[in-house]
């Protein structure tokens, strides 16, 4: 059975004439292959974790650090930061990944809209992921966290390379609104005791 949270949009890069697969909000993805992980984040996080002797990486996209219903158990949505690593770890170690050989790089957790800034999401998000990753003692090559920001991202698997620019002008609002879309869905999605 195919995990519906497992990204599948897959494109051909024609900039960076590579095979490429786009991650949306509450989506990962793990591969051996030569290929590009790309993402666009504000205050979501992704971490790229890659085997530096394998070469077997990946890719998450989440929104928030975690969560849990009201009976305290963790909502299995890869939209929620404990959720998100914990999937990509284990599907990279299913796939020949060595615990002791992954490292990461960490990137996203602007506070992007100016109602952000208050309840600080994109720090919480940033907080989590060192936190978590040092927890699993999977050291933090680099990062870009926080700021005001959103990011465009590409990430190679097979070499730990990163590409990463920041969008410092923003014409149009439509990181904006896709970050009130994601939290909407979100909230809908998740209902009380489930």
């Amino acid at each position: 059975m195919v995990d519906p949270q497992f990204a599948s949009n897959f494109y051909f890069d024609q900039r960076l004439n590579i095979d490429a697969v786009k991650l949306l909000p509450g989506e990962y993805f793990v591969t051996t292959r030569e290929m590009v992980l790309s993402t666009v984040l504000g205050s979501c996080v992704s971490a790229c974790i890659y085997d530096q002797q394998s070469r077997i990486g990946g890719m998450n996209h989440f929104m928030l650090p975690s969560s849990e219903n009201s009976s305290g158990f963790p909502i299995e949505c890869a939209r929620f930061g404990g959720y998100a690593m914990g999937i990509l770890i284990r599907e990279l170690l299913k796939n020949g990944a060595r615990k002791q050989n992954l490292v990461a790089k960490v990137f996203g957790g602007g506070n992007v809209q100016p109602a952000m800034v208050t309840s600080a999401i994109g720090s919480q998000n940033a907080r989590f992921v060192k936190k978590y990753l040092a927890e699993y003692e999977i050291p933090i090559l680099a990062g870009d966290l926080e700021g005001f920001y959103p990011r465009k991202l590409h990430f190679f698997p097979k070499s730990g390379r990163v590409l990463l620019k920041k969008l410092h002008v923003s014409h149009n609002d439509t990181i904006a609104k896709r970050e009130k879309h994601y939290s909407r869905l979100l909230l809908s999605t998740v209902k009380p005791g489930i």
